[in-house]
């Protein structure tokens, strides 16, 4: 990476003018710090010291943006730790950045002053800067016209390269100045009009053609690894840890939450650790496309990505694990096989509840075939796992725990456990426990297949007795995970009940109702029961995952206005829109599945219905547009 930079002894420079069709992409206002800061360390350009610190205060030297420049030029990584003459006479060979200054004059970005000195010490200024970044582009003096620098901060202003930067033309840049300068050159056409990242980076496609910068996928590149957690690991991370920023499972953590058999990757560059505790355990079902060379495996049911050369090989047949054994898999960010892990004795692995249990054909390492009764199990992880059963008492619809024994692994029911409190609107504390951050939540409804919850759609809620089915605290006394019995509502469905017929007369008991729900037309009654229900907005509850197994009235909230996911009605009661809302126009004597967007904006006169008080876990359901 090398970059030329100009003197401000050497600021008379004849140009020949902007070329034509050149004009920039629109550019979005500079985006925060931080985001800044990710995107140049995960590029290597800007890092910070041994604490992490970018001392975004500081001046930047015209050494130390030499070195900036050179990391972001494609030839970034032809630089050597040595070179074999010194660049200038005031920059010797054993000058930190003579590297970087001789890669940066051979690239064409930078030149002495007029007694042929580079002032690799001396504060760089924003016109030194700028006409550096511009070669970087693919510009040249012959390119700009009139005295140096009017030509060049022009294009500097034309091309947007001047959002978040706040030092003037002939000011001394800082390295918040440095760090703009350079995240705006990622997002910028070069000269021959293709975004300048994209050019860095060509594979990945980093910048899309509405000039935004994708930083998921810029961060994904930059992460090394995987290594398990065990004794030892930090030594292979080759930094620092101890001032490390860590993520664990996708939030901020502490590099004490590390835990062995956790999976780390770690980027040096952005002085940054992600571990991840997912594991399954469960028997080995098949290799996919072989054993000899296995690209997938499918354990407890469920297929599984292999992700790295050491998982493949253990669970190859080279390896230690085969077809029909117990095994854990340490999964890595995405979800696939990082390595195989052993699960220590009594060690919690799935909390759930069964879905059903039913007989099902394995094959076993010899390729011989058996059956066997085989427990399908929805864990409070979002996952579905399958496992052989011995047990001829475990039936859909029971709690249990799956841990691992001598034996393999042992499932065993739970018994219910008492919690009441009030979930904090933060989300962190229920009565008087704190939620771990990794916490696992499912809701569960009779024979329903449960749905996974987050702790945000919990905020304000009161437990009381029925609510929580089950609870486990981890080793800092902290919710670990947590079962429910119908406090969301979002296992049921809601619509209209858009018509009615009861009959009672004498012997004659019976009941029609015609309902709509996602704009089908549907129809539920009894010989026997009348549910005493009326036209309107309903929920419809279900028996398993096919039947129903009856209908309800919703509650009516008048509407005074809706701000975002917001109803706010008399007296200024506000009530929480459920992310799936059903929204239905009476118009002509029939209803019709619509959308709030164009209720909203329309001439109509508007009802909210509700399942529950919202401290009960209720949304509004459904809103009726007349």
């Amino acid at each position: 990476m090398k970059q030329r930079l100009l003197s401000g002894l050497l600021c008379a420079v004849l140009v020949l003018g902007l070329l034509p069709g050149l004009a920039p992409a629109a550019q979005a206002a500079a985006p925060a710090e931080e985001d800044a800061a990710q995107v140049l360390a995960a590029l290597d350009i800007m890092v910070g010291d041994a604490s992490g610190s970018l001392n975004l205060d500081a001046s930047v030297t015209r050494a130390e943006f030499t070195k900036m420049a050179v990391a972001a030029s494609t030839s970034r990584d032809a630089v050597g730790d040595t070179v074999a003459v010194k660049p200038y006479p005031d920059v010797p060979q054993t000058h930190w950045a003579a590297p970087y200054i001789k890669a940066a004059v051979d690239l064409g970005l930078v030149q002495g002053d007029l007694h042929g000195n580079f002032n690799p010490g001396r504060t760089i200024t924003l016109a030194e800067g700028v006409t550096i970044v511009l070669r970087l582009l693919g510009y040249e003096d012959a390119d700009f016209t009139g005295v140096w620098p009017s030509g060049q901060m022009a294009q500097y202003r034309a091309l947007d390269l001047d959002e978040g930067v706040t030092a003037g033309q002939d000011g001394a840049m800082k390295r918040r100045d440095a760090l703009y300068l350079f995240y705006n050159l990622m997002i910028t056409k070069n000269k021959e009009g293709t975004y300048y990242l994209n050019v860095l980076e060509p594979t990945l496609n980093l910048v899309n053609t509405a000039g935004e910068l994708d930083r998921v996928a810029l961060i994904n590149s930059a992460m090394e690894g995987p290594v398990v957690a065990s004794s030892g690991w930090q030594s292979q991370v080759g930094f620092n840890t101890a001032t490390a920023t860590v993520y664990r499972n996708g939030g901020e953590s502490t590099l004490s939450a590390v835990q062995n058999q956790d999976v780390v990757y770690w980027s040096e560059s952005m002085h940054t650790i992600w571990a991840y505790s997912d594991k399954v355990t469960g028997i080995y079902e098949s290799a996919a496309p072989s054993a000899s060379n296995p690209t997938s495996v499918t354990v407890a049911g469920k297929t599984y990505e292999i992700e790295t050369t050491e998982a493949a090989y253990q669970l190859s047949d080279l390896g230690g694990y085969q077809v029909g054994d117990s095994v854990t898999l340490l999964l890595g960010r995405n979800g696939g096989v990082a390595a195989v892990g052993e699960a220590s004795l009594a060690q919690d692995l799935v909390y759930g509840l069964v879905l059903s249990v039913e007989n099902t054909t394995y094959e076993d390492s010899d390729g011989n075939r058996y059956n066997t009764r085989t427990a399908t199990i929805f864990g409070t992880d979002g996952n579905t796992y399958r496992y052989p059963v011995e047990s001829r008492s475990l039936e859909a619809g029971t709690l249990v725990r799956v841990t691992n024994s001598e034996d393999g692994v042992e499932i065993r029911g739970l018994s219910s456990t008492r919690l009441t409190g009030r979930l904090s609107s933060d989300g962190k504390t229920l009565g008087k426990y704190t939620l771990a951050s990794d916490v696992q939540i499912i809701d569960t409804y009779e024979e329903r297949t449960p749905i996974q919850v987050y702790p945000s759609r919990l905020a304000g809620v009161n437990f009381t007795d029925g609510m929580i089915r089950f609870y486990a605290l981890n080793a800092q006394g902290e919710i670990s995970h947590l079962i429910l019995e119908d406090v969301t509502g979002d296992l049921h469905q809601y619509g209209i009940i858009t018509g009615v017929t009861e009959i009672s007369q004498g012997m004659l008991v019976s009941s029609t109702y015609t309902y709509d729900v996602g704009g089908v037309e549907q129809v539920f009654g009894s010989d026997s029961t009348i549910y005493n229900l009326v036209v309107g907005p309903c929920q419809v509850k279900m028996d398993g995952d096919s039947s129903i197994e009856r209908l309800y009235n919703l509650t009516e909230l008048k509407v005074e206005s809706i701000s975002g996911n917001t109803v706010v009605g008399e007296f200024d009661r506000q009530y929480t829109i459920s992310d799936n809302v059903a929204v239905y126009v009476y118009e002509n004597g029939e209803y019709q599945l619509t959308s709030l967007e164009r209720v909203t904006g329309g001439d109509y006169r508007l009802t909210a219905w509700y399942d529950k008080a919202e401290n009960a876990g209720g949304r509004i359901r459904v809103i009726l547009a007349r």
